[in-house]
């Protein structure tokens, strides 16, 4: 009977275990220093015992190679690949363009939610009420505030085609006020001041209740329709990319004001993957399967905007879409 008891614990343990294993390993997380796999997002974690072992992704027809933690496209480890990315012409083409863009500070409006016409610019990403519209019509850019009247925080909000979005990441961890955001909630690396710079990172079930009244987590097709509204999805990365903290010079352009910042994300367990400056995740309301929920990646060496699938218990960021009228 005890002999009985004891199994049965030690299966319960390595049950528990299990559960906190990244959803990219499983059984390909093994020793072997070549992968084959099919999305980015089948790479197995970048480990200590992965160190310079390499990867391809089919879907891109690209090689990885397992650098400090994070998967690094191969050709950055070359210095010569380097010195001419820094050289090509879409890295000139950002430069010239936050070069010309002007800088002027954003009108507060005074109630609770409003909007207003700017062309200012964000070339410094703490600054709250700097925005960076900068397309070639920029009178269809218009921006405004949200305040949060559960814990009084104030937001940017612009209007990109027939949408209203947050225009900074969520930051609201009230758990008593939202009992779903309790223990489901994080600052990157466990660091207040990552927080203030990007907003938290909500597991899903916390992610579809975080809303403030009136706005709302947007649908994948609502991520879809924002693609289309800046121009479609294979440069939509670029556009709604910050024009600083990405790694590498994989700063966007922030044609649109969306400021998108490279807040990586938590992975379910306590850790925390894809080191800021290296990607963005945004949570979509459209579950995938019982375990998985789409949702908008962002990567600092792409210049396109996704839709993935992964496990609902990360940590992602929110960016809140108003409600229609």
């Amino acid at each position: 009977m005890n002999f009985k008891k004891l199994l049965i614990g030690a299966f319960a343990l390595s049950a528990m275990l299990a559960a906190c294993v990244d959803d990219s390993t499983s059984a390909k997380d093994t020793d072997q220093s070549d992968e084959l796999v099919e999305t980015f997002d089948d790479l197995p974690v970048c480990s200590d015992n992965r160190e310079g072992a390499t990867a391809y992704v089919k879907d891109e027809k690209n090689a990885y190679m397992c650098v400090d933690g994070d998967w690094v496209p191969e050709e950055e480890n070359s210095s010569s690949s380097i010195a001419s990315s820094s050289s090509s012409p879409r890295n000139d083409s950002l430069s010239s363009s936050v070069i010309a863009s002007s800088s002027s500070e954003a009108k507060q409006p005074s109630s609770s939610e409003k909007t207003g016409k700017s062309s200012s610019s964000v070339d410094d990403a703490s600054s709250r009420f700097e925005f960076g519209c900068k397309t070639e019509t920029e009178d269809n850019c218009e921006y405004g505030e949200l305040i949060d009247n559960r814990d009084g925080q104030t937001y940017k909000t612009v209007t990109i085609g027939t949408q209203t979005w947050m225009a900074e990441n969520l930051n609201y961890a009230d758990s008593v006020m939202t009992p779903s955001l309790n223990g489901r909630s994080w600052c990157y690396d466990n660091n207040a001041d990552s927080c203030a710079k990007y907003g938290r990172l909500y597991t899903w079930a916390a992610a579809k209740t975080a809303c403030p009244s009136g706005w709302h987590l947007p649908t994948s097709a609502e991520f879809e329709t924002l693609f289309t509204a800046v121009g479609g999805s294979s440069t939509a990365g670029t556009k709604l990319k910050s024009t600083s903290a990405w790694n590498n010079s994989g700063n966007g352009t922030d044609a649109f004001g969306f400021s998108a910042l490279p807040a990586g994300y938590e992975d379910g367990c306590g850790g925390y993957s894809n080191r800021e400056g290296y990607s963005a995740c945004f949570w979509s309301s459209t579950e995938y399967s019982s375990y998985d929920v789409y949702y908008m990646r962002l990567f600092y060496y792409r210049d396109d905007a996704y839709l993935s699938n992964f496990s609902k218990n990360r940590g992602f960021s929110v960016r809140c879409l108003k409600d229609s009228d």
